[in-house]
């Protein structure tokens, strides 16, 4: 127990200093997150990169052991294939992680990536062969090995990213993750995944210090891929010493939260004809916060308390026998099935709209694909606007305008383009998007219903500011920022 504490104070010292240091570059060279989204909950930038704590808390006491001659050293480095594992894949996965934070990375390059990592993994031993049935007999994979690996691994990894939208969140359900696999490797006496698991509960936590709501800075991809990573692996191990009828289903338990808001959000998605990849605030903590009207903090912790609920359920799975499971998971059944309905995912009332808003979003996106595409083959202001003049039609707007500025002594310079079309009479809805680019406003899209509307759809608000996006992209190099106040702001207003 003596090794493992002083790995968790390591960690959490290392993670404390690393963290704080990297806060305050962060800070000095701009590397911040932007409330500039509608998407987002907090509403001022926010230094990112905190995940290089994380990262850096978790390896430290553990390079400390390649330099240690002592029995737990001796055995940290005898487990070549799982060592190896977690150093190459974790690398890997928080490279990945800080190219996106820094540069932005696509979902192709971030599955591809993630996907041979996850492969690799598979050829070092991690590797899923059974799936436990507390019901019956388990069911050996055999040729879907593989496949079921590589997406547990690639779909854990997603899960923690996905989840990390509120202060605290993502590291709290980490943290719970990591509790549950540490008290089963200490029932099992297995020294070297206690190890590991006490090293990455104090890198959260040092983490956690200055994560939690009001959060001084956010651990980016770099932090939510790599927990992602080290518990997807780690589950594998711990399942694979199992010696009970549930084997596979304790980590899926653990790390319950997660797995759940991302398949919701598979499903949402599908069902409305949404892109799978896009981002939206419908999450349970989205959710949880505004039929709750709870607060940020207080919506975190409730959800810890939900992780505890799955960590007790995983811990009873694993020590119970398969009709103590059973029912176990019938009471888990339960519970998610009140808080679906609660939280409004079960609402019967809306069934019939969503073929509706299927067909809706499926040609909204069609609408913004090609209207985006033109844009950034732009080659001046007016291809810009002649790009986005398809809009007015597919929105049914009655005036569309888009205007770039610049102001300066007190004089205004600068472009307007504006399209007016017969669509209503009654009480005109605004809405204004800033087109910006990172911290500098370059102009504004201005639209304007008279159909009655009080106010944009959801959908229809994430299309516009994928628009003014790319119009930001493009338009950048056409012309001088106007000065404004920095944030984007979508008004709303008859």
């Amino acid at each position: 127990m003596i090794t493992f504490f002083v790995a968790f104070l390591v960690s959490l010292m290392v993670a404390l200093v690393l963290t704080l240091l990297v806060r305050n570059r962060a800070v000095a060279w701009g590397w911040l997150d932007q409330a500039n989204s509608s998407r987002k909950v907090h509403v001022r930038p926010i230094p990112r990169l905190g995940g290089i704590g994380i990262v850096g808390g978790f390896f430290a006491p553990l390079c400390a052991l390649f330099l240690v001659d002592s029995g737990v050293g001796y055995n940290f480095r005898a487990q070549q294939e799982l060592v190896g594992g977690l150093f190459i894949g974790g690398a890997v996965i928080a490279a990945l992680g800080l190219y996106d934070d820094l540069k932005g990375a696509g979902a192709r390059l971030k599955f591809a990536v993630q996907f041979a990592v996850a492969l690799g993994l598979y050829a070092m031993g991690f590797r899923i062969d059974v799936i436990a049935n507390p019901f019956g007999p388990e069911l050996s994979l055999g040729a879907l090995s593989l496949p079921f690996t590589v997406l547990w691994m690639v779909g854990v990894v997603n899960a923690l990213n996905l989840i990390d939208g509120l202060d605290g969140l993502a590291g709290g359900v980490a943290f719970f993750g990591v509790s549950t696999n540490f008290i089963l490797a200490l029932s099992r006496g297995d020294i070297l995944l206690c190890l590991l698991m006490a090293a990455l509960a104090g890198a959260i936590l040092g983490f956690l210090v200055f994560n939690f709501n009001p959060a001084s800075i956010f651990m980016g991809d770099t932090g939510s891929m790599f927990l992602g990573f080290v518990l997807a692996a780690v589950a594998i191990k711990t399942s694979t010493k199992s010696g009970t009828t549930v084997a596979m289903l304790v980590p899926v338990m653990a790390l319950g939260l997660p797995i759940m808001d991302t398949l919701l959000a598979m499903v949402r998605r599908s069902l409305l004809g949404r892109p799978l990849f896009s981002a939206d605030k419908e999450h349970i903590h989205h959710r949880v916060m505004s039929r709750m009207v709870l607060s940020h903090r207080a919506t975190v912790l409730v959800l810890y308390g939900l992780c505890g609920l799955f960590m007790l359920t995983a811990l009873g799975l694993n020590f119970a026998n398969s009709g103590q499971s059973a029912m176990l998971l019938c009471g888990m059944g339960l519970v998610i099935f009140v808080l679906m309905r609660k939280l409004g995912y079960l609402d019967l009332r809306r069934a019939a709209d969503v073929q509706q808003v299927r067909q809706r979003n499926i040609r909204l996106r069609t609408v913004v694909k090609d209207v985006t595409r033109s844009v950034r083959l732009a080659s001046s202001l007016q291809d810009v606007w002649n790009a986005l003049r398809p809009l007015a039609e597919a929105l049914d707007v009655a005036r569309q305008e888009l205007r770039f500025q610049h102001e300066s002594g007190g004089q205004t310079d600068g472009v307007v383009f504006e399209t007016q079309r017969p669509a209503g009479t009654e009480v005109p809805l605004e809405v204004r998007i800033d087109v910006k680019d990172d911290e500098e406003i370059l102009g504004a899209l201005l639209l304007v219903w008279r159909d009655g509307r009080s106010a944009i759809n959801r959908d229809e608000e994430l299309a516009l500011e994928v628009v003014a996006d790319a119009v930001a992209e493009r338009a950048s190099r056409f012309h001088v920022p106007m000065e404004a106040e920095p944030g984007r702001v979508i008004a709303l207003r008859r």
